[in-house]
């Protein structure tokens, strides 16, 4: 029987095939998820749709911008009409502006700090309360993180500590919701090729430099981001909750 039969779920966060989150949802589709996707703004919207379309043409395909309150409303009384109720959430959503990703964290602008908290960490909080009264059997909701959230990485400026913000949210989060049986966990992965990634100064020397030094002297693969939400969608992971998963070929476990 596959692992998630029967449970629906809603994705936010895919741009393109390269997509971590659009990895995620093929795994979730895979083992018998019903899933529906959101999209920010027209020029992503036509790419969402041909990928999710793959999943049969009547997938629910809904506008969102995690900004905007009566947005994230909208998108969950739909799926509300269209589901009834809602096991998972994948939240795979960060921005900052690309002048904030370059030069020194020092220069971060008052704007350019509250954009990326307010796209990248608050909007978890935002999307938790919606979809807990949908929630009623209970449910995994799931977010991506890096490693900036802990550690220095150059270029990665105030994305990284909007990824702190992130993870110390699932945790707060996983607190308040547990009593529903509700979950709430981070990925943290390596690398990924993403559309996202390539906004980052020195990306490709990123994944040379994981490469030559994770133990397992690899990148990631999408696929194994999709195992890995999954398991954490699945009963298999009944007893987490409020964890970062590191994903990313062990690198996280190195002092030098």
């Amino acid at each position: 029987m596959p692992l998630i039969d029967g449970k629906t779920g809603i994705v936010f966060g895919v741009a393109n095939k390269r997509s971590i989150a659009w990895a995620i949802a093929q795994a979730w589709a895979r083992e018998g998820a019903k899933l529906a996707f959101t999209y920010q703004g027209e020029r992503l919207k036509e790419n969402v749709a041909e990928l999710a379309g793959t999943f049969g043409t009547d997938t629910l395909i809904l506008p969102c911008d995690v900004t905007r309150d009566e947005e994230i409303a909208a998108v969950f009384k739909t799926v509300e009409e269209r589901f009834g109720k809602l096991n998972l959430l994948l939240h795979s959503i960060a921005f900052a502006p690309k002048d904030a990703l370059e030069g020194e964290f020092v220069n971060t602008s008052r704007e350019a700090f509250r954009v990326a908290h307010d796209v990248s960490a608050y909007s978890l909080v935002a999307l938790a309360r919606a979809a807990a009264p949908l929630m009623t059997d209970g449910g995994s909701i799931v977010a991506m993180s890096y490693y900036g959230a802990e550690k220095v990485v150059p270029h990665y400026n105030v994305m990284g500590v909007a990824k702190a913000a992130l993870e110390a949210s699932t945790r707060y989060l996983a607190y308040d919701l547990g009593p529903k049986k509700i979950r709430v966990n981070c990925i943290s992965a390596g690398p990924v090729n993403t559309l996202a990634a390539r906004g980052i100064a020195g990306f490709t020397e990123m994944l040379k430099h994981y490469e030559a030094h994770a133990p397992l002297k690899r990148n990631i693969l999408p696929e194994e981001l999709g195992a890995t939400g999954l398991f954490l969608a699945s009963d298999g992971a009944a007893a987490i909750t409020g964890q970062v998963v590191y994903v990313d070929s062990g690198y996280q476990i190195m002092g030098m």
